[in-house]
C-alpha cells in the first residue's frame, strides 16, 4: 500500500537517495528543503521516472513555514505515514581549525562565533524538534506511523573541531528516545540512524583536497573505520526500510542505529 513520506533536507545527497528509495517502493514522496530549486528539480526527475513526488520550499527553523507546507500535504496527499527529519549540517563558523588547545595559530574554541554555534545547533536539533511538533500532531491519529531522525556517529563519540555539530547530534539521539516514549501509546514509533562518513557535498572539503586526494583528516577517518572506506548513500536504505516496516520492526522504538563501517565500535587498537 502506498504511503505518504515526508523528508526534510531532501536536496542533500543522503536524503535524495532516501527519497528515490521510497519513491521506487511506490510511496508518495514529499520533498522539503529550503533550496526550492533543488527540490523542484528532484521532483521532476522522480516524476520523469514515473514516481509520485512533490517538492516544497520549507524552512525547518520557521514554524509557520512548516505549518503551511504540512497543511498543503495533508490536503493533497493525506496524513503522512513516515516523517524523516533529514535537515541538518555543520558550518565553518562553529568549527575550530585545531584539534588541541595551543596547537597552531588557527581558530580555536575561544574564537568560535556564538551565531555560528546557534545556527548549527538550531538546524540539527531545533529543526528536528519543530518539524516533528508540526507533523506529528497529525500523525498521532494514524496507526502505524513512523518518525526517523538522522543522528550521527558524532553522537556516540564527538569528533574534534566540530563541537556544536557533535552536541546537536547527541541532542537528536536523546530526543529520539524521549519521543519514542512520549508517543508509545499512540502507535507512532520513533527511531534514528547515525551515519558515519559518507562522501557528500556537505563534507567534501573535509574529506578531499582540491586535487581529489584524501586530506590528513580523511586518512585518520579511514584508519579508524574497520571497513577501510567511506559509506555509499545506498547503504543506509536497507536499515530505513526495516525501521519503517511495521511487521519487520513493530516492537522497535527509541533506538539509534550506527551505519558507520564499524567506526563507533573500534577503539583504535
Amino acid at each position: 500500500m502506498s504511503r505518504t513520506v515526508v523528508i526534510t533536507g531532501a536536496a542533500g545527497v543522503l536524503c535524495e537517495a532516501i527519497a528515490e528509495h521510497f519513491a521506487k517502493k511506490g510511496d508518495k514522496v514529499m520533498l522539503l528543503d529550503i533550496n526550492e530549486a533543488k527540490v523542484i528539480d528532484l521532483e521532476k526527475r522522480l516524476k520523469d521516472q514515473g514516481f509520485s513526488a512533490k517538492g516544497y520550499k520549507a524552512n525547518v527553523l520557521d514554524k509557520q513555514s512548516l505549518i503551511d507546507v504540512k497543511n498543503q500535504i495533508v490536503k493533497a496527499y493525506g496524513v503522512p505515514d513516515i516523517l524523516i527529519n533529514g535537515a541538518g549540517g555543520n558550518n565553518p563558523r562553529a568549527t575550530t581549525d585545531v584539534e588541541f588547545h595551543g596547537e597552531g595559530t588557527g581558530k580555536n574554541f575561544f574564537s568560535l562565533e556564538t551565531e555560528g554555534v546557534d545556527f548549527v545547533f538550531d538546524l540539527n536539533f531545533k529543526g528536528t524538534f519543530l518539524t516533528t511538533q508540526i507533523f506529528a500532531e497529525e500523525m498521532v491519529n494514524k496507526k502505524g506511523a513512523n518518525i526517523i531522525n538522522i543522528s550521527s556517529m558524532n553522537a556516540f563519540s564527538p569528533l574534534t573541531k566540530i563541537p556544536a555539530y557533535s552536541a546537536a547530534k547527541s541532542a537528536v539521539s536523546n530526543f529520539t528516545e524521549w519521543l519514542a516514549v512520549y508517543f508509545a501509546k499512540t502507535g507512532i514509533r520513533v527511531n534514528a540512524i547515525a551515519p558515519g562518513f559518507f562522501a557528500t557535498n556537505q563534507n567534501k572539503t573535509l574529506l578531499f583536497n582540491p586535487d581529489g586526494s584524501l586530506t590528513e583528516r580523511s586518512k585518520k577517518i579511514i584508519n579508524k573505520t574497520p571497513m577501510g572506506r567511506f559509506g555509499e548513500p545506498k547503504e543506509i536504505l536497507g536499515t530505513l526500510s526495516w525501521l519503517c516496516d511495521n511487521e519487520a520492526s513493530g516492537f522497535i522504538t527509541g533506538v539509534v542505529i550506527p551505519i558507520d563501517g564499524g567506526f563507533n565500535a573500534y577503539s583504535g587498537v
